[in-house]
């Protein structure tokens, strides 16, 4: 399987959101501006604080460091077309990488929600699940939540194990509805992704969805992050592809953007059909 960012299971899907501090849209209607994040012992001082300022250049260079703990793959293929390895030989279960996704779901997600305590072979009760399960709990969203809170991005972005949060905050921003966060949606066809952002699309059940479609009620999508820009190509890196933190080569027009001017997706992998804006501080 190319792609498994959502958890498959309707529990998640019904998932709204974070409690406490972070809200995620229940529904329609206005999304309260974030506020400062509680005191969290599982965040370092450095993210927290932070020490830094919250960078295009160190998102970038978080998501290349994790790519390259798993062995650099890279996936071009369409989906279905790459072979499966046996389960017993994914990476997300090897010694020393699922430990790391753990670390992906842990820091990633508030402290109130029971998928910070998910590795990624074990359930929050420390429970192994077996390898062909592993798609109720597929981290890809953890692992963006991660690197932007790993970045400094503090209570500005809204941390989920559902890709869908994020984006349908960003929408929201995009429309003036909300404000504070560090995400807003873009057209694909009239804005070219920058070094950091991040580009999605809807899959499984809700694959028809399209940029006007947003904000939606919770649907399963995937979300990756722009780390090259050439002329012609992104290169982006997402987890949980391939059950990895995986390249993939995304096909661009001349101006950089993901459609053109009729809304036509260059790549007939993948229907990209929403680019996040990150409002770095650097």
């Amino acid at each position: 399987m190319i792609f498994r960012p959502i958890c498959a299971a309707a529990l998640t899907f019904l998932l709204a959101g974070c409690a406490g501090h972070r809200v995620i849209r229940p529904g329609r209607g206005l999304v309260p501006r974030p506020t400062a994040a509680p005191f969290d012992p599982r965040v370092p001082d450095f993210a927290a604080k932070p020490y830094q300022p919250f960078s295009r250049e160190d998102a970038v260079a978080i998501a290349m460091r994790e790519w390259r703990l798993f062995g650099e793959p890279v996936d071009d293929d369409p989906p279905g077309l790459r072979p499966v390895p046996p389960p017993e030989l994914k990476p997300e279960r090897e010694p020393g990488l699922w430990q790391r996704v753990g670390e992906y779901w842990f820091i990633g997600q508030d402290p109130e929600l029971r998928e910070g305590a998910w590795t990624g072979m074990h359930d929050e009760y420390g429970n192994l699940f077996p390898a062909d399960q592993d798609d109720r709990y597929a981290w890809s969203a953890a692992f963006i939540s991660y690197v932007m809170r790993i970045d400094g991005a503090g209570a500005r972005f809204p941390y989920s194990p559902n890709h869908a949060a994020y984006i349908d905050v960003a929408a929201d921003m995009a429309l003036g509805r909300t404000s504070g966060y560090v995400v807003t949606a873009e057209r694909p066809s009239a804005y070219a992704p920058q070094l950091g952002d991040l580009i999605c699309f809807a899959r499984g059940r809700s694959a028809g969805l399209r940029f006007d479609d947003l904000p939606a009620p919770a649907f399963p999508a995937h979300c990756a992050i722009v780390v090259q820009v050439t002329p012609g190509q992104l290169a982006v890196i997402g987890g949980n592809v391939d059950d990895a933190v995986t390249l993939t080569h995304v096909p661009v027009t001349e101006q950089g953007t993901l459609a053109g001017p009729d809304g036509g997706v260059l790549d007939t992998r993948y229907p990209w059909m929403v680019v996040l804006r990150v409002l770095y501080d650097r």
